[in-house]
């Protein structure tokens, strides 16, 4: 799963992102300065305000770790309880206040730890990469369908089949030497596996682990 890249340049080998403490810096140095221009408040300010925002996001192991001050800490949990708009938006003004007593280095933290609950833990990656292989598998050997059905006897073996045919169907190119076409059943077989993955993952049943396969599709 590829990562959106963050605006910026580099400065001695180091990455310096767009609107970062370290930006900000460099560009007060630049104009002659090292008082913040209004447009740089004005900007830290509100960015400051979304990663506030953004806190309400993160789940609650992280915000452990970042170690926060606890009048931000209990402002976030607040401001989940809230319903009424106007008194969220009071109290997410209350959170971008706090938010800017922080060091600019807590913000790089926090920025840090909302990249982490964005990407996929290692599980989710595994799963991923299985869902793949078995995607193909089944395309392509008739075997593998008695093995799936083995495997995961809660699937409905009629439609996957019907799934299987369509998939290997729209994979043939109508003309010699065109490209292999993959249709709405190869994306369906691969979402089918994916679910049924990552159930076990979430919790394997008895019957699951006595079947005599594993989830790699390597017999036991």
């Amino acid at each position: 799963m590829s990562r959106k890249l963050k605006k910026g340049y580099y400065v001695k080998g180091q990455f310096v992102a767009e609107g970062s403490a370290l930006d900000l810096e460099y560009k007060r140095e630049l104009k002659g300065t090292d008082e913040p221009t209004r447009t740089d408040l004005k900007k830290e300010s509100t960015e400051l305000q979304k990663l506030g925002e953004d806190l309400l996001t993160l789940r609650t192991e992280l915000i452990t770790k970042l170690d926060l001050p606890d009048k931000l800490v209990e402002g976030v949990a607040e401001a989940k309880r809230i319903t009424n708009f106007e008194g969220k938006r009071r109290q997410m003004q209350f959170i971008g206040k706090l938010m800017r007593k922080l060091e600019p280095t807590k913000w790089d933290e926090i920025r840090a730890a909302l990249e982490e609950q964005h990407m996929p833990s290692a599980k989710e990656t595994m799963v991923l990469h299985q869902a793949e292989q078995w995607r193909d598998r089944l395309i392509a050997d008739d075997d593998a369908v008695g093995q799936w059905i083995t495997l995961s006897p809660a699937t409905d073996s009629q439609n996957l089949r019907a799934l299987v045919r369509q998939a290997r169907k729209d994979a043939k190119p109508e003309k010699p030497g065109e490209a292999l076409r993959h249709g709405r059943a190869y994306r369906d077989i691969f979402q089918l596996v994916r679910e049924a993955l990552q159930a076990h993952q979430d919790g394997p049943t008895a019957d699951d682990a006595d079947d005599g396969v594993d989830y790699d599709g390597d017999e036991a």
